[in-house]
């Protein structure tokens, strides 16, 4: 990359306070960056590391006053850098083009224009992937599926028969799609399995790490809603349903038949039990154990999973409990040695 600092204002639409025409060569973090490079400031209290930093110019919020380096301010200086970022990462990524000669498409498949695919894909009769798509070595899609346009497939994911993709959604490394739902019947010891005949459907803008897992239906849909974020490592059951715009952060575990609303927060190894419904706008913090519906607007933590503050009075209140069980025990020994005086 090489930009003046007034060509990336202008794409970030930011205000350029200082020399627009510093060239900028490289990104780096605020303590890691050299000369030629630019970095960012998402938080005005740590304005102490402008003067540290060896960037050339820092992307910054608005409140930054007298920088003692040319700066760039910007609503949101985190997104800002988001997009210089992806100058780089445009120049750098080479995606496979077009259809790999060890690819295996069947009888029927619909390709779009400009679809590429990686060694050793497998497109089974019936599928179609739409425009500008494109598939890394050894994915798997099922047949009767449908794969939005612009969207990427990265290696070793597997998206099985009759699941839906939207458009431009991104599916890291090894996530299956349209897995069996876990669900058995238990007669006289022995585990009688339950034919799962539904699918999944992701909508529009989703992004869903490595090694997520998420399965089909029993009947009818699971289904993860347009602009949600899933990281690494999820397990979503069969026939939940996701709103628009959520955030589920690694190592949840989502059980089936639960309804989550939309703009959802689910922190880091939160769990939730099936059959329950939560609110619009809801944050789940990390390791919170959610075992019955949550209304809209709440932040809840614990297990199980209760309004933040009465959480945190109970966490108080735990870990009191050693100088509570001393306290008792004195009172215990004051009141046996009055009882023995009278």
């Amino acid at each position: 990359m090489r930009k003046t600092l007034r060509e990336i204002a202008e794409l970030v639409k930011g205000e350029v306070v200082g020399d627009e025409s510093i060239l900028i060569t490289g990104i780096n973090g605020i303590k890691e960056a050299e000369a030629g490079d630019i970095t960012f400031l998402s938080n005005s209290k740590y304005q102490s590391l402008l003067n540290k930093t060896l960037a050339s110019a820092v992307i910054t919020s608005r409140d930054i006053n007298k920088p003692d380096k040319p700066i760039i301010r910007t609503d949101n200086p985190s997104l800002a850098f988001a997009k210089v970022i992806s100058l780089i990462k445009d120049d750098n990524i080479k995606h496979p083009k077009g259809v790999h000669a060890s690819a295996i498409v069947g009888a029927d498949v619909k390709l779009g224009k400009n679809v590429s695919l990686g060694a050793h894909t497998v497109i089974e009769p019936g599928a179609s992937i739409g425009d500008n798509s494109i598939i890394y070595p050894g994915v798997f899609i099922g047949s009767c599926a449908s794969i939005g346009a612009n969207t990427l497939i990265y290696s070793n994911v597997s998206i099985r028969e009759r699941c839906v993709v939207g458009k431009n959604v991104i599916i890291h490394s090894g996530t299956v799609i349209g897995s069996d739902g876990f669900g058995f019947v238990t007669v006289d010891g022995l585990h009688h399995k339950i034919p799962q005949v539904g699918i999944v459907e992701i909508h529009d803008d989703v992004e869903i790490g490595a090694n997520v897992t998420i399965d089909r239906a029993r009947f009818g849909k699971t289904v993860i809603g347009s602009g949600t974020k899933i990281d690494n490592l999820v397990q979503i059951a069969h026939n939940v349903v996701i709103g628009k715009n959520c955030l589920i952060v690694s190592q949840v575990g989502v059980s089936g038949s639960t309804v989550i609303g939309n703009n959802v927060i689910l922190a880091g190894q939160a769990g939730l039990i099936g059959h329950i419904t939560i609110g619009d706008n809801v944050i789940v913090t990390a390791q919170s154990g959610v075992s019955k519906s949550i209304p809209a607007d709440l932040l809840v933590s614990g297990s199980p999973a209760r309004p933040n503050m009465e959480n945190q009075r109970i966490v108080a209140c735990t870990h009191n409990l050693p100088s509570l069980f001393n306290l008792v025990r004195d009172l215990k020994k004051r009141i046996e040695g009055l009882e023995s005086k009278s």
